[in-house]
């Protein structure tokens, strides 16, 4: 018998497909899978108008079969078959696609496509057997034909293709596996539980069964007793037919067949969480982009949540063939601690069928999830608010992270998912804040620091809080940027109460704080001389009530934004400091002692209670003393 050659392009093709097109081994399977699947639908489909065909729904099947001895793989389906021109045509020319040519007869004939299952679109996959095997050989016989083919192929040096008998419809695609190399242990394709585990994973839902021998070890009486009287067992071995796919995922069924406990129950098994999720969101969507989701937002943020290899995230299937895990292209970063799963038959794949051509349908698709999830968390914070309060706690972060993301690009959406703490126990969304203030306040006032407690003792709250304002309490490093990046809210301009205008003192005021630094000039010039580096400038504050001081910046960096650089991964961004601004309450005792001191001539004494009054503002702002040692020998020798 003759060995034909590829042409000349498919041999360029199918050495593309063994060594570059194909990144993971393992889907060799789940292509040859789903050819058998589509051969499948092929005959099912044809079963609705021949009754000649003689099978019912539940007569088709996948097999698959394992010989260790002969080394090979099979893959065996009761599908539509193929004549020899079929073989020669679909294998013989890489990229010719039995599969788009009956997709495109059904379109030309307007058929009815609802209830097919095509994914052998492009007639490649066929050809990932080579990456696990050095001979692939097809026997297959067509309806309604006499006699049956078998095409065998090398690789690229060729194929031979020839008639013989083959007593049943369907095609065998048996998988000559390679020899073992130091790269590669091929024979584990020869084991039981690799298989399995390949179906699990990307062929679970196909919908027809997979069928395959599995052995078992049973208990049997052997027939004798021991000493007691009791009778004595051995284990044998048996092998069974068992059903090694789900085939009907628990996310295409109706919500009238799978309540809310069987999908937490999947969620808990598939991500191997202990806590029921937070929410769960089932999605049947039909239109232009046709799809099904089961998505969940965890319980508690898992504990690998910021780990590359993270078990979770969004899987994505086509027609129930799992088709990429942790898809990063149908949510956006701010939503990636939901997990789930989102299966679609308009999805264009490319040739691989390991990602997307392109992303315009995970676009809408994702579009739509987003304002979904978004929708069920509003309502949880109306309807359960301490349970919204428990879902902010272990994901906030995420959103606030999606707020400053892009410059703000995404600030709009999510905004209103936001919550800030205006007590140690009391949490509000903006719009409740703005909704709560009174006519006279202008401003929303916020203060930052690294607790909510220590951000309600700065010195600079206590004029807020007197007027009967509220404040918001920052207390992580990035909501700082959050405020930044939102700006305003309700057409009220945000304002740190540490850096910022408060808007209280008149321009009488104004004037008189200017006349009185302008007045004591030499004695502020002198403080800032013994603080050294540790201030830029000091000055008299109408700020400040009861307290004597307090240490406020000007320019960009706040200290709150200067205790985030520097945990940041590069050098220059650590050494990033905020410029410094010592402020005095000049109606304050330690003032009046400070400046008895310095008008007394006693500079020495004037300086020291500088340097408490600079400890103390760095204390109770939250920056760690650079001399401690010195701080407390200062104290002590006032004492």
């Amino acid at each position: 018998m003759a060995k034909k050659k590829f042409k000349a392009e498919s041999q360029r093709v199918l050495d593309l497909m063994i060594n570059s097109i194909y990144t993971n081994r393992d889907i060799f399977l789940r292509e040859i899978i789903s050819n058998a699947s589509d051969a499948i639908d092929k005959l099912c489909y044809l079963s609705l108008t021949d009754d000649k065909v003689g099978m019912t729904r539940d007569q088709f099947k996948i097999r698959i079969e394992l010989d260790k001895d002969a080394r090979t793989v099979t893959v065996i389906d009761n599908g539509i078959g193929m004549t020899k021109e079929e073989a020669e045509a679909n294998l013989g020319v890489i990229a010719k696609s039995g599969t788009n040519a009956f997709r495109q007869d059904l379109d030309a004939k307007k058929a009815d496509e609802e209830d097919l299952s095509i994914i052998g679109q492009f007639g490649v996959g066929f050809y990932s057997a080579f990456m696990v095997s050095d001979k692939v050989t097809v026997e297959t016989r067509k309806y309604g034909e006499d006699t049956g083919v078998r095409w065998e192929s090398a690789g690229a040096d060729g194929y031979t293709v020839e008639e013989f008998d083959k007593p049943d419809v369907g095609t065998r695609v048996i998988m000559h596996i390679k020899p073992d190399t130091e790269e590669e242990i091929y024979s584990s394709y020869l084991e039981t539980w690799k298989i399995k585990s390949l179906v699990k994973k990307y062929s679970d839902y196909v919908r027809w069964p997979i069928e395959m021998d599995i052995e078992h070890q049973e208990r049997k009486e052997t027939g004798e007793k021991d000493d007691q009287g009791n009778p004595k067992y051995e284990f044998e071995t048996v092998t069974k037919t068992e059903t090694i796919n789900s085939m009907v995922p628990i996310w295409q069924r109706s919500k009238t067949e799978v309540s809310d406990e069987d999908c937490a129950n999947f969620f808990k098994e598939t991500y191997r969480e202990t806590k029921d999720p937070a929410v769960i969101l089932r999605v049947n969507a039909e239109g232009t982009i046709s799809y099904k989701a089961m998505l969940f937002i965890p319980g508690a943020e898992p504990m690998d949540a910021y780990a590359e290899n993270r078990k979770g995230g969004i899987t994505l299937y086509s027609n129930g063939v799992m088709i990429m895990e942790k898809s990063k292209d149908i949510l956006h970063s701010y939503f990636d601690f939901v997990d789930g799963i989102v299966d679609s038959p308009d999805l264009s794949l490319n040739i691989s069928r390991e990602m997307l051509q392109h992303t315009r349908q995970l676009h809408v698709i994702g579009t739509s999830l987003e304002k979904k999830l978004k929708a069920e968390l509003l309502k949880m914070m109306k309807e359960d608010r301490p349970k919204y309060e428990e879902f902010y706690r272990n994901f906030g972060i995420h959103f606030k992270a999606g707020v400053c993301d892009e410059y703000g690009r995404y600030k709009d959406f999510l905004k209103e998912l936001l919550l800030f703490y205006t007590s140690e126990d009391h949490q509000v969304t903006l719009k409740e804040y703005v909704d709560a203030m009174p006519e006279s306040q202008q401003k929303i006032y916020y203060a930052s620091a690294d607790t909510v407690k220590h951000a309600m003792d700065l010195p600079q709250c206590e004029e807020v809080r007197n007027r009967g304002y509220e404040i918001i309490y920052l207390n992580s490093a990035i909501d700082q940027m959050v405020m930044e990046t939102l700006h305003e809210e309700g057409g009220k301009q945000f304002c740190n109460i540490v850096t910022e205008d408060l808007g209280f003192e008149t321009e009488e005021e104004k004037k008189a704080t200017e006349e009185r630094n302008e007045e004591n000039k030499e004695l502020l010039d002198f403080l800032k001389e013994s603080l050294g580096d540790r201030v830029a400038k000091v000055r008299l504050s109408g700020k400040l009530i009861s307290q004597p001081c307090a240490l406020t910046t000007e320019g960009p960096i706040t200290l709150e934004m200067e205790r985030y650089f520097r945990a940041g991964p590069s050098e220059e961004m650590r050494k990033l400091r905020a410029t410094r601004v010592l402020e005095i309450n000049p109606s304050h005792a330690a003032y009046a002692a400070l400046k008895a001191a310095y008008e007394q001539g006693d500079k020495e004494k004037a300086a020291a209670y500088a340097k408490i009054l600079a400890g103390e503002a760095e204390l109770v702002a939250g920056v760690e003393l650079e001399d401690t040692s010195e701080f407390v020998k200062l104290i002590n020798d006032l004492l």
